[in-house]
């Protein structure tokens, strides 16, 4: 792994795009009740089978980290948690490169370290939607 720090900038990049998006979820999560506005909002996959699609309580995962409550949020899904806080991490790290000329550090993996970060999301996906479908299933195997 190669990192490297460019100089002071305000060049608008792929980091900022993640920061404006991370913004622009944050506030719609804590100001608009998606879920209470649109009617056929919902999982699809959940209503019709009883099982958890991939991305099975992310909508109340950005809603409790717009408003704080990070346990409900870990606890609702965990992946998606680490995900809201790291866009949340995204919309600070924008302010400083965009406000005050913050370099970003750039992160350069060789073919074999991409291929560990792949083999390593996979898992950690695996593992959390697994979680995910204990929870939802079978809740008394976590107590």
């Amino acid at each position: 792994m190669k990192v490297t720090l460019p100089k002071p900038n305000r060049t608008f990049g792929s980091s900022d795009v993640l920061g404006l998006v991370g913004l622009v979820g944050l506030l719609v999560a804590r100001y608009i009740p998606i879920a209470k506005l649109i009617p056929f909002w919902g999982c699809a996959l959940r209503e019709t089978t009883g099982w958890p699609c991939l991305g099975c309580g992310l909508t109340r995962v950005a809603d409790r980290v717009a408003h704080l409550n990070l346990a409900g949020a870990w606890d609702a899904n965990p992946l998606g948690t680490v995900a809201a806080l790291f866009f949340a991490l995204m919309v600070a790290v924008t302010v400083l490169h965009l406000v005050f000329a913050m370099p970003i550090p750039q992160v350069h993996l060789s073919p074999t370290e991409w291929h560990r970060v792949r083999i390593a999301t996979a898992a950690i996906v695996l593992i959390n939607y697994a979680w995910v479908v204990v929870k939802t299933k079978f809740p008394y195997l976590l107590t």
